[in-house]
């Protein structure tokens, strides 16, 4: 036996299932379709064939709807360019880069004065308890040179010098004699800047006042300047010469150069053809 399939029951049950009526057992005529269930859930013009089905459908959709589908049509455009223009990116701007600089990969440049912080070095001589170098804070002025040079001695030349300027790296300060009424005049204060580093040379002429290469030396009447052109005689041995004649009074003999501080046996004989009394 054959077992029968869904659709196939769904098919029997439409097409021989029949509404029960007067003429029930009668046979109906080729111009009856009989009454199914299919019969009646389908329109009379779908029952009775495409043709009637098709003729239903109106293609035509009349001038009310031309004018509906191109408002439509029109909206949908409107409504794609709004939204296309408004999700358009903003523009992305460049950032304001700072210009590029050329570094120049040569050797470094010379360098220039010290540093404002950098300690300054300078000498100090003549009439004050500890000559010699002495280090100071930048910015230092006369005055602080003096006093880390232990202070003036009795008799110098302070008038001379301007304790209120402020003092360079590689300056001497020559604390001089104060001038003595009646008397020749001796050295006074003064300060020498050091121009090693302007490139200039010493002149050969000697300078005003100085005395010329292998001249005598008058011990009682010379200055400073002129003593310390003398071999083995810097500006601190001349200034303690100049200090020595001033306390004692003149020179009496050559032989008195050996009680100078500074001045030994040896190089008093290297002197002694070059000084007088």
């Amino acid at each position: 036996m054959r077992t029968e399939l869904p659709t196939e029951r769904l098919q029997r049950r439409l097409g021989t299932e029949t509404k029960p009526d007067a003429s029930d057992g009668q046979p109906a005529g080729d111009g009856d379709r009989p009454d199914t269930l299919l019969s009646r859930w389908l329109p009379d013009t779908q029952a009775d064939g495409g043709a009637g089905w098709m003729a239903a459908v109106r293609a035509d959709p009349g001038r009310a709807g031309v004018v509906a589908l191109a408002a439509v049509g029109v909206i949908a455009v409107l409504v794609t360019v709004f939204t296309i223009v408004r999700d358009k990116p903003p523009p992305v701007t460049s950032a304001n880069l700072p210009p590029v600089q050329m570094v120049s990969s040569g050797s470094p440049t010379p360098s220039g004065p010290p540093a404002p912080d950098t300690p300054v070095v300078v000498s100090v001589v003549g009439l004050v308890h500890k000559p010699g170098l002495v280090t100071l804070d930048p910015g230092a002025r006369i005055a602080d040179a003096v006093g880390a040079a232990g202070g003036a001695l009795d008799g110098a030349d302070l008038l001379g010098l301007n304790m209120a300027r402020r003092v360079a790296d590689g300056e001497q300060i020559i604390v001089g004699i104060a001038p003595v009424p009646g008397e020749p005049a001796a050295m006074g204060s003064s300060i020498t800047a050091d121009t090693a580093d302007t490139g200039s040379t010493a002149s050969s002429a000697p300078a005003e006042g100085a005395t010329a290469p292998g001249a005598v030396v008058d011990l009682n009447t010379a200055t400073v300047e002129q003593l310390d052109t003398l071999p083995g005689i810097g500006p601190v041995t001349a200034s303690a010469i100049v200090a020595w004649r001033d306390a004692n009074g003149r020179f009496s003999s050559v032989e008195q150069l050996g009680d100078v501080d500074g001045i030994g046996p040896a190089r008093l004989e290297k002197l002694r053809d070059l000084v007088r009394v």
